[in-house]
């Protein structure tokens, strides 16, 4: 057992956006576990820019991570999907081992239920609304301490505050707007009198050209001169900053720095949205917002976007216009904020007036996030983050709501129990189109379940755990 003072490390060396999300993490664990330094093993090109805003913590970058193996620590936390992270999180001696974890043999097993439960929604996303930054923190942090938090506001503008950022950058192609799009942004919020800057990293500096250009208009281009620093400092004079869901969002979020978060592409809000409350997501209504990877050929959201309605909303905002938004409709989106809900987690109130949490108690929520909602509530409690009774909360919502569906949740937990039965006679462990096999309102449990098998090469006691999984499922939805 470590003794006390025992370190924690962080394992995350993925990108800048994912090193940002650590950050609450970082901060509950120094309030948590105040004896027990933190370090973090992190790709030096974003950790050391960034250190001056991080919570307390050492940095370490991946090539140096066997100075950690000579010391016990209390946990270690592997965020990244990297091998040599897994062989790494493998080797640090520690009482507690969260994530994937690879063994002598070199088997990568996931350790810590909710760090399986964010492997298993891989790929099967559609009803997932747990944030990612609250993921990474689940297994060592009780979401008391997480509701507890206090966020501040982010910055509002005001008169002498007209300044607009529009990132144009993003780790993918499929997640930032099309060129045209930020071309007609510009001109719109430029019409509206305010006065757009142009921002992007090294990579973008062609981009923001080229924007600029189809701008027609004189309008500030920054894109490839400020650095991560430079960029954070520079936030502090604007009014807000337009960005599609990349690390800069992340970096504004954290920094306060209000964001109009243009949610298009392989994204998430619910899992990758600004996580501080405050911040503003317009995305395109679609049947397919949300996904993990498009598969509709191209990403039909990007088509979508309106220079002008983004203008308009990016116009009230950039003046502290935001009760003027309120139950606003812009034609063809959802415009939601982000905020915390009854338990003190993160959610997204879509500003719609039907959608609202104070709305008429005769409006009927939204399918896709009932059955959101349901599996949210439902997950926290099978894990143990809070007890019985949102779950039954959620579950009475969704039956009042939308009646048929729980008699799909009934049939389809009836034929997830015979698959189980039929995998355990043959003594197989499902593959990775198992989960797929089921309607998308039971995908959350059946990827569970996919998961656990998996992670535990379907031994007796993994199968156990499912059915108990689904008996407790069943009796949840069986209640009068």
């Amino acid at each position: 057992m470590a003794a006390d003072g025992a370190p924690i490390a962080v394992i995350q060396t993925q990108r800048m956006g994912d090193l940002i999300l650590t950050y609450p993490l970082l901060l509950w664990l120094a309030r948590r576990y105040p004896d027990h330094p933190v370090t973090v093993v992190a790709e030096p090109d974003f950790a050391a820019p960034l250190a001056p805003v991080s919570p307390p913590a050492a940095y370490l970058p991946l090539s140096r991570g066997a100075e950690l193996t000579v010391r016990e620590h209390f946990a270690v936390v592997n965020l990244s999907i990297r091998p040599e992270a897994a062989a790494l999180a493998g080797r640090i001696p520690a009482g507690k081992r969260l994530g994937p974890v690879a063994d002598a043999a070199g088997v990568v097993r996931v350790a810590g239920d909710w760090q399986l439960y964010r492997a298993s929604v891989v790929h099967n996303n559609r009803h997932n609304r747990f944030h990612w930054a609250e993921l990474n923190a689940l297994d060592l942090i009780p979401v008391a301490d997480m509701a507890a938090t206090t966020w501040p506001s982010p910055r509002v503008g005001g008169p002498g505050r007209g300044r607009v950022g529009v990132f144009v950058g993003a780790s993918e192609r499929d997640k930032r707007p099309s060129r045209a799009f930020y071309g007609g942004l510009v001109r719109e919020l430029a019409r509206r009198g305010l006065t757009p800057v142009l921002l992007g990293g090294p990579g973008e500096a062609a981009l923001g050209a080229e924007v600029a250009r189809l701008a027609g208009i004189p309008v500030s281009d920054l894109c490839g001169k400020l650095g991560l620093k430079e960029l954070a400092v520079f936030g502090q004079e604007l009014s807000l900053l337009v960005v599609p869901d990349t690390g800069p969002m992340h970096l504004a979020a954290w920094t306060g720095l209000r964001t109009l978060n243009i949610s298009v592409g392989p994204v998430s809000a619910h899992e990758t949205g600004p996580y501080q409350p405050g911040h503003y997501v317009l995305r395109p209504r679609m049947s397919c917002r949300g996904c993990w990877g498009c598969v509709r050929g191209r990403p039909h959201c990007r088509e979508r976007l309106d220079p002008a309605r983004a203008a308009y909303v990016a116009a009230r905002l950039a003046r502290s216009e935001d009760a003027r938004l309120a139950g606003a409709v812009v034609p063809g989106y959802e415009l939601s904020v982000s905020a915390r809900d009854a338990l003190g987690l993160y959610a997204l109130h879509p500003l719609r007036p039907e959608a609202r949490p104070d709305a008429r108690p005769d409006a009927r929520p939204d399918a896709r996030e009932a059955v959101g909602a349901f599996w949210r509530d439902v997950f926290g409690w099978l894990l143990g983050a809070w007890g019985e009774a949102p779950a039954l909360a959620a579950r009475e919502v969704l039956v009042a709501a939308h009646p048929r569906l729980e008699v799909h949740l009934a049939r389809g937990l009836a034929v997830l129990a015979a698959s189980l039965r039929r995998e355990a006679r043959a003594r197989a462990v499902p593959d990775t189109r198992f989960a797929l096999g089921f309607a998308p309102c039971l995908r959350p449990l059946a990827g569970f379940v996919e998961r656990v098998l998996q992670n535990g090469d379907g031994a007796p006691a993994c199968r156990l755990r499912c059915l108990s999984l689904l008996e407790r499922v069943a009796g949840l939805l069986s209640r009068a």
